[in-house]
């Protein structure tokens, strides 16, 4: 392991749940919910009829997943907020740069996850055969949970990447100023 690296188990356990999220997000994408209208011969009330509901299992295993590589990768650096300071220059800098774009990615990553799979999740009930004119089976829009996946990967290169700027701006010692006299004299006037 070199110098400002950090931790190769915790570059393996991000990339590995994230990774995880990914493919449970693009199964949830090829398993998406269709439905059929179906005409009851009895009631003369149409209905739709729905081939799967893994897709929302799917979107949910996404969600935890991706959760669980942030939460790890949080609790190891401690959000940033905690533990030990960071030495000024540009480490601490790509740090914050990186942990910014790391979050907002993750939360949209999980908005789309988790989004997916509550309206896959939604089927319509029975309509009246008056309605049948209009009536389509609702289903999630293509490409949801494909954003979703796009953007659980790009917060996984985020994260690896904050996690090694701020493993160098916390193990790089603080450069110090030579100065004479490192106190402000106050004497009083005559």
């Amino acid at each position: 392991m070199g110098e400002g690296r950090g931790s190769t188990l915790v570059h393996i356990l991000v990339v590995a749940l994230s990774l995880v999220a990914f493919g449970f997000a693009i199964a949830a994408e090829r398993r998406r919910s269709t439905g059929t209208i179906v005409k009851d011969p009895k009631t003369e009330d149409s209905y739709c009829v729905y081939n799967s509901d893994v897709a929302t299992g799917y979107g949910v295993g996404a969600f935890l997943f991706l959760l669980a590589s942030e939460s790890l990768l949080m609790g190891i650096t401690r959000c940033m907020c905690f533990g030990r300071p960071l030495a000024p220059g540009s480490n601490r800098a790509w740090s914050i740069i990186y942990f910014a774009c790391s979050w907002m990615t993750f939360l949209v990553a999980e908005a789309c996850v988790i989004a997916g799979a509550a309206k896959n999740a939604y089927h319509t009930k029975y309509r009246g055969a008056i309605y049948a004119h209009n009536f389509s089976c609702e289903a999630l829009r293509k490409g949801v949970f494909i954003a979703g996946a796009v953007f659980v990967v790009a917060t996984m290169i985020l994260n690896v990447y904050y996690y090694m700027y701020f493993v160098k701006a916390t193990t790089q010692a603080a450069k110090t100023t030579k100065r004479a006299n490192s106190t402000v004299g106050m004497t009083s006037y005559p």
